[in-house]
């Protein structure tokens, strides 16, 4: 297993994270391509990146994308946008590879914390960031459309 950083742009890449993401989904349902665009200005921003999990026959088998917040009152924090390790291969590890990758981005980074969310359903990805030693912040999170 090695961990290494989205770099460059290919369309098998983007397929593969494409079918990761449609088992995040609570859905479950494909939102259709990720277009290059995405994939450009994620490998080209310095606040963003997307981690790969790749296994010993070069499967990309989790990812986990994050981003970096600043604020006064924050500071500057990562953010973990999207985490996900291919249902096949849940429960070997992946996920504790992919979460300390996670941990030395955000201090290579110079970040004082990682922050995410985790919705209601979600109980075995909870299990997993408190046996990881996460805390649960009480807030609410909204969103507001802007289109």
């Amino acid at each position: 297993m090695k961990i290494q950083t989205l770099t460059e742009y290919n369309e098998e890449t983007a397929n593969r994270i494409r079918e990761l993401l449609i088992q995040l989904s609570r859905s479950g349902k494909d939102r259709g391509e990720i277009p290059q665009t995405w994939f450009d200005e994620l490998i080209a921003s310095p606040s963003h990146d997307m981690l790969l999990a790749i296994n010993d026959n070069d499967e990309i088998v989790g990812i986990a994308t994050l981003s970096i917040i600043m604020g006064p009152i924050v500071r500057k924090v990562a953010y973990l946008e999207d985490f996900v390790t291919d249902k096949a291969y849940r429960g070997q590890g992946v996920g504790t590879e992919l979460w300390n990758a996670m941990l030395d981005w955000a201090k290579d980074e110079q970040c004082t914390e990682l922050c995410f969310t985790s919705g209601h359903g979600r109980e075995s990805a909870q299990a997993f960031y408190l046996h990881k030693g996460a805390e649960i912040y009480d807030t609410n999170y909204f969103r507001f459309p802007l289109q």
